[in-house]
């Protein structure tokens, strides 16, 4: 048995003291999950489902892992009152091992500003208070699928802007495979690249990180895989028979796909004698007579003053045309990929110069990396989960945490962590998204479905239906 697949020790430890310590005649512990504000004042809510499927959903708790966390458990505290085996016993001869819990949440790919609430958590089991918050650990790493897929959004919207400015009508097209996910190798974990690859693939489908795709298909039933790719070099491919046998190396990858899109990394000695020797004279003819495209990747150097260079050696030996939007275009078997040192910030310079150059973005895809799956965090949108609503010896009781901080001045400020009170309904009102307490604006229908209930799922949402919501309106 593997420890990780036992939802007994995926808490932190600190929680398995909690029953404990709520105050005597707690029955009801009632949490939320908002994202509190952060880098961008939207964000887009996705992975729930996987979470739900992978960990929580049916017979998550058995005598077996209920004796390994037995065993395990008191190691950790070096005492035996802080674990209660009792609880979960509870919870396998009550429930068959499924958790007494009710999950809502907004269908995943709404786009929710910040500071609004996006899935809630209750125990439907009176002696089963403790379970809400239990469940933190596991449910806030939604945060995760959610960053990226709120970064890769957000991305679309630079792409989208000057696709719009500089690109030909018929270009528009091939916005979907402008971005492209080169991010397996840079994250933390096979999990992460199947979190953080699917995320992406809500805006765009350009993707090397197959397991995203895997993801999408296997815990949202995907009709398709989204995430597609091309045949591409590598530096040991390129550097394979020295700087001398370069060219022929180059000659070897257009032979080797000769029709279709090949991605070749040119920087492996001299990015710009590649460019302006090799792809622009030697080869030219090869490249231009081929049914596909050559795509041309420096990797190294400063992305702008680099690519600005690589354009006007490819303009100058291939030639271009002037779309309807008065920006230059390379002949249509060649283009260019930055897949080094970009980041959001990056997107923006390269197309920035390109614009003011008279470049067209449709000249250029991209690939993305480590800022892509990994240089996220929690606090990119600030997640938080916190308790609203409790019940203590039969009575309702509003929960909140409203404190005061000391600013970078020293001033005594209201603290941004100020906590949302009461049970909670997320509506749409004068086309808005906004957070209420349940009990007010009867009017307005609950964006807030039950998506699980007591061990199993009551909502799904398929791929497709998720990409539909996260699609840029």
């Amino acid at each position: 048995m593997k420890t990780n697949e036992n939802i007994l020790l995926l808490a932190d430890a600190y929680k398995y003291s909690h029953h404990k310590l709520y105050y005597p005649g707690t029955s009801t512990i009632y949490s939320y999950m908002e994202s509190r504000g952060g880098q961008f004042n939207e964000t887009v809510f996705y992975g729930l489902q996987y979470f739900l499927k992978h960990y929580l959903e049916g017979a998550v708790i058995t005598k077996e892992k209920i004796d390994e966390a037995a065993a395990f458990l008191p190691q950790v505290f070096g005492r035996n009152d802080v674990f209660d085996r009792s609880k979960f016993d509870q919870i396998l001869n009550k429930y068959g091992g499924r958790l007494p819990v009710r999950i809502k949440a907004v269908p995943e790919g709404s786009v929710i500003p910040v500071n609004n609430v996006m899935m809630t958590i209750e125990n439907t089991d009176p002696d089963c208070f403790w379970l809400s918050n239990f469940l933190e650990t596991l449910l806030m790493q939604v945060w995760y699928p959610s960053t990226v897929a709120t970064l890769s959004r957000e991305i679309r919207k630079i792409v989208d802007s000057y696709y719009k400015d500089t690109a030909s009508s018929a270009a528009q097209a091939g916005i979907d495979f402008v971005l492209n996910d080169f991010g397996f190798r840079g994250v933390s974990s096979v999990e992460s690249a199947g979190l953080g690859g699917s995320a992406h693939l809500l805006n765009f489908r350009g993707s090397d990180t197959i397991i995203g795709s895997v993801l999408a298909k296997n815990y949202y039933e995907a009709q398709q895989v989204y995430g597609v790719s091309v045949p591409a070099t590598e530096h040991s491919v390129c550097t394979l028979l020295g700087e001398e046998g370069e060219l022929e190396v180059f000659r070897h990858v257009l032979k080797s796909f000769p029709t279709g899109i090949v991605a070749c990394v040119s920087d492996s000695f001299d990015i710009f004698r590649a460019c302006s020797e090799y792809w622009g004279e030697e080869l030219k003819e090869m490249i231009l007579s081929r049914d596909g495209v050559l795509v041309i990747r420096p990797d190294s150097g400063d992305p702008v003053f680099t690519l600005l260079k690589v354009f006007a050696i490819l303009m100058n030996k291939f030639g271009y045309t002037i779309n309807d939007k008065g920006y230059k275009v390379l002949p249509p078997q060649v283009r260019v990929l930055q897949g080094d040192g970009v980041n959001i910030d990056m997107i923006r310079f390269i197309y920035g110069a390109l614009k003011v150059n008279g470049i067209s973005a449709e000249n250029l895809v991209l690939g993305m990396g480590g800022a892509l799956l990994q240089k996220v965090d929690r606090d990119t949108q600030k997640f938080a989960f916190k308790c609203s609503y409790a019940e203590v010896s039969g009575k309702p009781v509003d929960v909140q945490k409203s404190p005061v901080e000391l600013d970078s001045h020293g001033q005594l400020v209201q603290s941004f962590k100020k906590s949302k009170a009461g049970k909670l309904k997320l509506i749409r009102k004068n086309d808005q998204y906004q957070t209420v307490r349940q009990e007010s604006e009867p009017a307005f229908e609950d964006k807030l479905l039950t998506v699980f209930e007591n061990g199993e799922l009551t909502n799904t949402n398929n791929f497709e239906a998720v990409r539909s919501r996260a699609a840029l309106k």
